[in-house]
C-alpha cells in the first residue's frame, strides 16, 4: 500500500477517485471494476437470503476518508453514511493528527460474553460456588461445541458469575462465558454455546434457565485510542488556536458532567464508528448498544472521550469504548459491498479493525468539538445545504463554487435566492468572451459493422462542448465536468494528451506566441463513446480563432480536429470530428476514404443518452471483435450484413418520420451487438430500464464494453431520463 495521504481527493470525479485508489493499491482491479459498474450493490438474490420478505435493496453512499495513520500504519477508511460533513471532517482530522504521528491504540483482550440467566434458585451463593467449582468442566463442554474455533486459537476462556437483583423476581444468577471468537464477531457461535451449556447449568444450580444469549456490552473487549493534535493547526475561521483548544477541552468537560450533552457528544463519536461498521459488514446496532451501555457503566451517562491540554500546549484526546467486531462470517459472503469495504481497510484481524474504528471515533469527535468551540456546527452544515440548493436549481459545474459562496454570503440559503444568484452569474458570463461550441455524436446504427465496410448512421449531440478563452493569462485548461484543472505547457513536445492537442491547434492557427487560459464546459462525459475528444478539439479551435480574430471556416476546423483525433486515437475514422464540426445527422461508410451523406430530418429525434459507470474503450472492443471474427468469419459477416440492412432501413424510417419502426430497428440492432459480445450486464440493465420507462427502442451506442446507450422515446424522454437517473446513471436529453 502507498501512504494514505491523498491530497485533493475530494476534487476528483468518482471514476478518478477509484483510479487513484487502485493505483495506490487500496483497491484491487476486480474491486475497482465492481465499484465502477455498480456491481458492489447487494443483489436481490443475496438480499433474499439475509432477511425475510425481501422486495428490493436500499442504497447508501460509500465514501472513503484518507490520511489515517494508526499505530504507525497508513489506512484509507471506508464509510457508509448519508449524513453530510462526516467524511470531510474525518479526513481533515486524520490529516491534522498525522503531523504528530497519528493515532495510537491499545486493546488488551478481545472477549465476547455469553450469558445464561438462571432464576428460582434457593441458595444463590451456593449455586455461584458450584458453578465456579465446575469451571474447568464447563469450559471443556463449551469448547466441545465449537472445536474448529479452538483449532484456530480461540474458544471459551473463562467463567464468571454475577448476582442480578431484580425488582419483581428476586435474585437471578448470571453465568458469563467469556469467549475468544478470533476474527468473527461471534454472536451466533456464542448464542449456540450458551444454549448448549444451559441444561448443565440448570443441573448444577437447581435453577431454571430464563435467558441464554450473548451480551452486547463487550467490556472485556475495550479499545483505547489516543492522539495529539498540534496547537498550531487548531485555529478555525476567526478563532485562534488557543481558543479552539480550550473550547474543545471545556466542551468535553460539559459532556462528562451533563447526560443530555453526553448523548449528542457520543452520537458524534458513533457517526464515524457506525459508518465504518456498515462499510465492513459489522453489526452497528450491537456496537451502538455496547458503547452507550459502557458510557453509563457507573450509573451516570458520560462522554466516551477525554480531552486535555498536553504539557507542550498541544491538544491531547483519548477514547475508550467496547468494540467487538468481525472480519469473517456474518453477511460478508453475501454482501459484496461489505467485502470490498473490508478489503479497503487492509486490516489483517478483527482486533486491528477495532483499533481503526476507535481512532475514527476519536477523530470524528475532535472535528465535531472543534466546530462547536469555534464557528459552530451549522457553518459546515450550511455550506452543504447551500451545495444541495445550488444543485437543485441546475447550477452548471463551472459556476457551482461561485453560486454556493454567494448563497452563503447572502444569508438566504433558499432556492429563490439561488435562482437569483445564478441568473446574475450567467448574465455576467454571457457578457464576457463568447463561448464557442461543438457537437458530440451518437451512433444510432452500424457499430462494428462499419469497421468492415458497412454503413453507419450517426446523429449529433448539440452543444456538447463550449470553450472560452481568456487572453494574456497563465496557460491552463479547466474542464470542471471532467475534474480537469491543469497548467498547459505550450512548449511541450508531447505526442498525446491535452497539451499536445492544444499545441497542435495553436500551431495550425498561427498562435505560437499567444498565452491564454481555456475554460471548457463539457456536456458530454469522456470515454463514453460520444465523441468527446473531437468535440473538445473543435470547441477549442473555434474559441481560439474567435478570441484572436483568426479567419476560420468549417472545413478548416474539421481538418484541425481530425489531426487532433490522430493524437488521441491513432487512426480515427473521421466521423467524430465531422459530426463535431458540422453538427448534422449523416450516413457514412469507410472505403478508401470517408464517404458521408447528410440526412435532413423532418423533425427532431427525441432521444435520451444514458451513460454507464464504465468507460468504453473502443479500440479494445474493436480488436476483441476482430479476434472473434477471425475464429468464425462466416457467422460474424452474416451479423454485419444484418446490421447493414437495419442501418439502411433506419434511413427510410427517419425520412418517413416513422418512430415506431425506427425503435424496433434499434432493438434488433442491439440484439445483434449483444450477439457479438460487446454489450455488458450494466448496459443490458440500462436498456431494460429505458424500454420499461416507455422508450420505443434502446441500444448501446459506440464500441460497447461500457460507455453509453441511446433510447428513442417520443413523448417519454423525461420519463426515461428519470428512470435511468433513479437507477444511478447520468443522462443527456439529446433531441436532434
Amino acid at each position: 500500500m502507498t501512504e494514505s495521504r491523498l491530497s485533493g481527493f475530494f476534487k476528483l470525479p468518482v471514476n478518478e477517485r477509484i483510479d487513484a485508489l487502485e493505483a495506490g493499491g487500496w483497491l484491487s482491479t476486480a474491486d475497482a471494476d465492481a465499484l465502477r459498474d455498480g456491481r458492489q450493490v447487494v443483489s436481490i438474490r443475496s438480499a433474499d437470503k439475509m432477511i425475510e420478505n425481501v422486495i428490493g435493496t436500499f442504497g447508501m453512499p460509500l465514501g472513503i476518508a484518507p490520511n489515517f495513520r494508526v499505530d504507525g500504519c497508513d489506512y484509507v477508511v471506508p464509510l457508509v453514511v448519508e449524513e453530510p460533513s462526516i467524511v470531510a471532517a474525518l479526513s481533515a482530522a486524520a490529516r491534522l493528527a498525522r503531523r504528530t504521528g497519528g493515532f495510537s491504540t491499545h486493546c488488551e483482550e478481545s472477549l465476547l460474553a455469553g450469558q445464561v440467566h438462571l432464576a428460582g434458585i434457593d441458595d444463590i451463593e451456593a449455586a455461584s460456588r458450584a458453578v465456579l467449582e465446575a469451571r474447568s468442566a464447563l469450559l471443556d463442554e463449551a469448547n466441545a461445541v465449537h472445536p474448529r474455533l479452538t483449532h484456530r486459537g480461540g474458544g471459551a476462556r473463562d467463567i464468571e458469575v454475577h448476582v442480578v437483583a431484580t425488582e419483581t423476581h428476586g435474585d437471578v444468577l448470571a453465568v458469563h462465558v467469556l469467549v475468544d471468537t478470533c476474527d468473527a464477531m461471534g454472536a451466533n457461535l456464542v448464542n449456540t454455546l450458551c444454549e448448549a451449556l444451559a441444561p448443565t447449568l440448570e443441573a448444577i444450580t437447581g435453577g431454571a434457565v430464563a435467558l441464554r444469549i450473548l451480551s452486547n456490552l463487550v467490556d472485556r473487549s475495550l479499545v483505547t485510542a489516543t492522539a495529539r493534535f498540534p496547537l498550531r493547526g487548531l485555529a478555525l475561521g476567526k478563532h485562534g488556536a488557543v481558543e479552539a483548544r480550550d473550547g474543545i477541552v471545556l466542551a468535553n468537560a460539559i459532556a462528562r458532567a451533563d447526560p443530555h450533552r453526553a448523548a449528542t457528544h457520543n452520537k458524534g463519536v458513533m457517526n464515524g464508528i457506525d459508518a465504518v461498521a456498515v462499510a465492513t459488514g459489522n453489526d452497528w446496532r450491537a456496537i451502538e448498544a455496547g458503547a452507550h451501555a459502557y458510557a453509563a457503566r457507573d450509573g451516570r451517562y458520560r462522554a466516551l472521550t477525554d480531552w486535555r491540554v498536553g504539557d507542550d500546549g498541544d491538544l491531547v484526546g483519548e477514547i475508550c469504548l467496547p468494540l467487538k467486531v468481525g472480519t469473517v462470517g456474518g453477511t460478508l459472503e453475501l454482501n459484496d459491498a461489505a467485502a470490498i469495504g473490508l478489503r479497503i481497510t487492509a486490516v489483517e484481524s478483527a482486533v486491528e479493525l477495532a483499533r481503526l474504528m476507535a481512532a475514527v471515533g476519536l477523530a470524528q469527535n475532535f472535528s465535531a468539538l472543534r466546530a462547536l468551540a469555534t464557528t459552530g456546527i451549522q457553518a459546515g452544515h450550511m455550506r452543504l445545504h447551500a451545495r444541495s440548493i445550488a444543485a437543485a436549481v441546475g447550477t452548471p459545474d463551472n459556476h457551482f463554487g461561485a453560486v454556493v459562496d454567494a448563497l452563503i454570503d447572502s444569508g438566504e440559503v433558499k432556492e429563490w435566492k439561488a435562482r437569483e444568484i445564478l441568473a446574475d452569474v450567467l448574465e455576467a458570463d454571457a457578457a464576457a468572451t463568447p463561448a464557442m461550441s461543438a457537437a458530440g455524436k451518437v451512433i444510432l446504427f452500424g457499430e462494428h459493422a462499419a469497421v468492415y465496410g458497412k454503413h453507419a448512421l450517426a446523429v449529433p449531440v448539440d452543444e456538447a462542448m463550449h470553450a472560452r478563452v481568456e487572453r494574456n493569462a497563465e496557460p491552463s485548461i479547466t474542464i470542471p465536468d471532467w475534474g480537469v484543472h491543469k497548467a498547459v505547457d505550450l512548449e511541450a513536445g508531447a505526442d498525446a494528451g491535452l497539451d499536445a492537442a492544444v499545441a497542435l491547434i495553436r500551431r495550425e492557427l498561427g498562435l505560437e506566441h499567444a498565452r491564454f487560459a481555456l475554460a471548457v464546459r463539457a456536456r458530454v462525459p469522456r470515454a463514453m463513446g460520444l465523441g468527446s475528444s473531437a468535440s473538445l478539439a473543435v470547441a477549442i479551435t473555434r474559441a481560439l480563432a474567435e478570441a484572436y480574430d483568426v479567419e476560420l471556416d468549417d472545413e478548416r476546423t474539421n481538418a484541425i480536429a481530425y489531426e487532433c483525433e490522430k493524437l488521441a486515437h491513432g487512426t480515427p475514422s473521421g466521423v467524430d470530428n465531422t459530426l463535431a464540426t458540422f453538427g448534422r445527422p449523416m450516413l457514412f461508410r469507410r472505403g478508401d476514404g470517408l464517404e458521408t451523406r447528410e440526412l435532413p430530418l423532418s423533425a427532431p429525434l427525441p432521444i435520451v443518452i444514458g451513460c454507464s459507470k464504465t468507460r468504453g474503450l473502443t479500440l479494445a472492443q474493436v480488436e476483441a471483435v476482430r479476434s472473434r471474427r477471425e475464429q468464425n468469419p462466416l457467422h460474424y459477416d452474416a451479423v454485419f450484413e444484418q446490421i447493414e440492412a437495419l442501418t439502411l432501413a433506419a434511413v427510410d424510417a427517419i425520412d418517413a418520420g416513422d418512430h415506431a419502426t425506427l425503435g424496433r430497428l434499434m432493438n434488433l440492432c442491439h440484439g445483434l451487438l449483444n450477439a457479438i459480445e460487446v454489450s455488458t450486464p450494466e448496459l443490458e440493465r440500462m436498456i431494460g430500464i429505458a424500454r420499461s420507462a416507455g422508450a420505443l427502442g434502446a441500444k448501446l451506442t459506440g464500441g460497447g464494453g461500457g460507455g453509453s446507450i441511446v433510447a428513442l422515446a417520443p413523448g417519454r424522454t423525461k420519463e426515461v431520463e428519470t428512470a435511468l437517473r433513479a437507477a444511478g446513471f447520468d443522462t443527456l436529453s439529446a433531441a436532434t
